[in-house]
């Protein structure tokens, strides 16, 4: 084939950057080291280092298989017993919002998929909005924001010279933003730091929100993974309640060890059933442009697990068993570090919680863990502590030590 005369217009495309967390698991996987440990990638792996298929998913599945259901177009907004389900796990069946027709949900393509759906409804409704994200704050947050239109700033998070959370800070910020700012919160499990406020600071942070007239924008990533499924939509509860228009994404990748199905919501509470209304026909316009509908396979199963009584107990029987495993992996981190390295102190790991700690290793001791021994995590420090199984937690707590 002849070469073209004049360059194309895909000549100056420039190689993009590796994504800083799926780049990691690239370079795990060509790494040939039978011992390598993948400490980078958010999922829940079990003992065994095996991603698990729970067995409410696995009932659920079957019971979808024998009714033959048809696979035809859902719904922009998705399956209605799927919506309906996310509401009630996220905002409460007792919820004054729900009973008062405030709310309106979406089913979503993962909590990316949330997240980009209520990112474009702003673009649409408010443009010129600062959008204002943690320090540190998951990696896609700022992209995901930027490339909906939006200048992306941070505000104070973490203080790595206590390993915990800048409260202060992040107050001050909150009163010196523009108002009208979008504020994107971690309701839970924080990622990447595994530290979450308490209620009290919860309570001061919707404060500051509902003064200067902020979006709150939360993301629900790991219900279920702190304290348990109620106790992990506190946050989302209390800002319901305050009666201030908020944005909410919620994702079941991890809850239901459903990765591969992307299933997530995108949910929005107004000030009036009217309000709800008028949000939700331009949400579904924003939907329509993006994927036009969502894939039916699993939000189905979610939705049978959550509404059906047997598969909803079985389903917070395994959520609760993951969660206490991760914290188990966190006191066996500490301990293991403590023993090998008797001087250095890692109990700020144990008041972190969630899959993800910020371990406090630096870059260039990331660097050591991966060229010397085949432990991938993130450059900043971030490790996923739910991939720490009986069968490597000695492995790594050697290797971190070795390189302190």
């Amino acid at each position: 084939m002849n070469e073209p005369r004049h360059p194309t217009f895909l000549a100056g495309v420039e190689m993009a950057p590796k994504d800083p967390i799926l780049g990691v698991t690239e370079a795990f996987v060509a790494d040939p080291n039978p011992n390598k440990v993948n400490l980078g990638v958010g999922v829940y792996t079990d003992d065994h280092g095996k991603v698990p298929l729970l067995e409410c998913v696995r009932r659920a599945e079957e019971s979808r298989v024998k009714s033959a259901a048809p696979k035809s177009y859902l719904p922009i907004d998705g399956l209605a017993a799927y919506d309906q389900a996310v509401q009630r796990l996220v905002f409460g069946v007792d919820s004054a919002a729900l009973k008062e027709k405030r709310v309106v949900t979406v089913q979503a393509i993962g909590g990316t998929g949330g997240l980009k759906v209520g990112a474009d409804l702003l673009q649409l409704v408010d443009p010129s909005a600062q959008v204002w994200i943690s320090d540190p704050s998951w990696e896609n947050h700022r992209q995901l924001f930027e490339n909906s239109g939006f200048e992306v700033y941070s505000y104070p998070y973490y203080d790595a010279s206590t390993h915990g959370i800048n409260f202060e800070g992040m107050v001050v910020a909150l009163r010196k933003l523009p108002p009208r700012s979008i504020v994107v919160l971690h309701a839970c499990c924080h990622n990447p730091t595994g530290l979450d406020l308490s209620r009290e600071q919860w309570d001061a942070v919707i404060r500051e929100v509902r003064e200067y007239e902020h979006i709150p924008f939360l993301d629900l990533a790991y219900q279920g993974f702190g304290d348990g499924v109620e106790a992990d939509a506190f946050a989302v509860r209390h800002f319901a309640d305050a009666g201030m228009p908020l944005l909410v994404s919620s994702s079941f990748s991890k809850s239901f060890s459903l990765y591969g199905e992307r299933v997530g919501a995108f949910s929005l509470v107004a000030t009036s059933a009217d309000e709800a209304a008028r949000a939700l026909s331009q949400v579904k316009r924003v939907v329509r442009a993006n994927y036009s509908n969502p894939p039916t396979h699993g939000g189905d199963i979610v939705a049978r697990v959550l509404n059906t009584a047997e598969l909803r107990a079985l389903w917070e029987q395994e959520l609760g068993g993951m969660r206490e495993r991760i914290k188990s992996m966190r006191m066996a981190l500490v301990k293991g570090i403590q023993k090998r390295a008797p001087a250095a102190d890692f109990s700020f790991v144990l008041q972190q919680r969630g899959m993800f700690s910020y371990s406090g290793l630096t870059k260039a001791q990331v660097g050591r863990l991966r060229s010397e021994f085949s432990i991938y995590a993130i450059d900043t420090g971030r490790i996923c502590v739910a991939a720490l199984n009986r069968n490597n937690i000695d492995y790594v707590a050697d290797a971190i030590a070795h390189v302190l």
